[in-house]
Formats: C-alpha cells, sequence, structure tokens
C-alpha cells in the first residue's frame, strides 16, 4: 500500500518558485516513501529569429555576418 504524501510548506514554496520562474519547460517531482526527495526542472529557452517578422527560419537564408558554431569556437 502507497504511503499518503507528505507534502510541507518549505516544498510548496520551492515547486511554486520553480513553478513561477519558468516560461516554457517542465517540473518532474520524485517522490520516495511518501516523501519528495528531488525535483527536476527542464527549461525551454525560445528565441525569435529576425526583428519582428515573426516568420519562422526554417529554410530561410543565413544572415550576412552569421558565423557557425565551428566558426565561433576556434575564434575565426
Amino acid at each position: 500500500m502507497a504511503k499518503p504524501l507528505k507534502v510541507d510548506d518549505v516544498w510548496m514554496d520551492r515547486i511554486a518558485g520553480l513553478l513561477d520562474e519558468m516560461e516554457f519547460g517542465s517540473l518532474n517531482i520524485v517522490v520516495h516513501e511518501g516523501q519528495i526527495v528531488q525535483v527536476e526542472r527542464t527549461e525551454r529557452k525560445r528565441y525569435e529569429t529576425g526583428a519582428s517578422s515573426g516568420a519562422k527560419s526554417v529554410g530561410a537564408p543565413r544572415q550576412q555576418g552569421a558565423r557557425t558554431l565551428r566558426e565561433s569556437n576556434t575564434g575565426r
């Protein structure tokens, strides 16, 4: 039989704080023997690629002056 979950005010504040700061993502709460033992947060960052066009960048030509990741890492 499963033990009833014990959630005190400290955990409620921690969870609420993690959710308040998140814009896109997920929060995974790990419970062991009826007590929260771990919280895993996965956050996504979404970036617009264009000044204000709102168009998707899929298949769009590369912007002039942009460098590839390899070029950026080698300092070229």
